[in-house]
C-alpha cells in the first residue's frame, strides 16, 4: 500500500540510535550527522519507489555532503516477510550502488517508531541543532523515475538547511510503500 508522508514537524529532534551498518561497524546518529546537518532516509531493498530513485539518492547524498550534510540510510522492514530487504541483501545493494552513506538495519524497528517513519521512501532532514526542517520527497519520481531535468525537492531543501538552518515552508510529502511492520 501507497503512503504519504505527514507533514514537516519543524524542530522536532532527531531521536539518536545505535545500528549496525553493512560495513560491520555501529553507527549513532551523532557518527552520521555532517557540519551543517543530517539528512535520515528510510528505505529498503525491495520497494519500487526506492528503486526508481536509488541512483539519485547517491547523487544527492555526494552532492549534500559538499554542503556539510551527512547523510544514512535505514532499512526497517520485516524480513521475515520480506527477504529481500535482509541484512545480507542490505550488503549487496550497498555495494552494487556504490552507497557514500552508511546502510543500518533496524531490526528491532524502534528507530523507524521513534522517527514516525511511515514509508520508504521517508526523508528527515535536520538542521545543525538536529531539528527537523524537512519532511517532503526526493523529488517528482514515484514507481518510475521522474525525467532527468526535475526539480530536485530534497538536495535544494537541505542545501537550503545548510546554507541557512531553515527548511522550505511548502514541501511536497514522499510517497512509498508502507514500512512493512512485524506482528508482535
Amino acid at each position: 500500500m501507497a503512503l504519504e508522508t505527514p507533514v514537516c514537524d519543524f524542530g522536532l529532534p532527531a531521536p539518536d540510535f545505535a545500528l549496525p551498518g553493512v560495513d560491520g561497524r555501529i553507527w549513532t546518529r551523532d557518527d552520521c550527522r555532517g557540519e551543517r546537518g543530517l539528512l535520515v532516509m528510510f528505505i529498503c531493498n525491495h520497494c519500487p519507489y526506492v528503486q526508481a530513485i536509488r541512483d539519485r539518492l547517491v547523487r544527492d547524498a555526494r552532492e549534500l555532503a559538499v554542503h556539510g550534510i551527512g547523510c544514512v540510510a535505514i532499512s526497517s522492514n520485516d524480513v521475515n516477510d520480506y527477504p529481500e530487504d535482509s541484512f545480507d541483501h542490505m550488503k549487496q545493494v550497498a555495494e552494487q550502488f556504490g552507497f557514500p552513506f552508511p546502510y543500518l538495519y533496524d531490526e528491532s524497528q524502534s528507530v523507524a517508531r521513534a522517527y514516525g517513519a511511515v514509508c520508504t521512501p521517508d526523508f528527515f532532514g535536520y538542521d545543525v541543532d538536529l531539528g527537523l526542517q524537512y519532511r517532503g520527497r526526493l523529488d517528482a519520481s514515484r514507481k518510475e523515475a521522474a525525467p532527468a531535468d526535475v526539480r530536485r525537492d530534497l538536495f535544494e531543501a537541505m542545501r537550503q538547511v545548510a546554507e541557512t538552518g531553515v527548511g522550505p515552508a511548502e514541501q511536497i510529502p514522499s510517497m512509498g510503500c508502507s514500512i512493512k511492520w512485524r506482528a508482535d
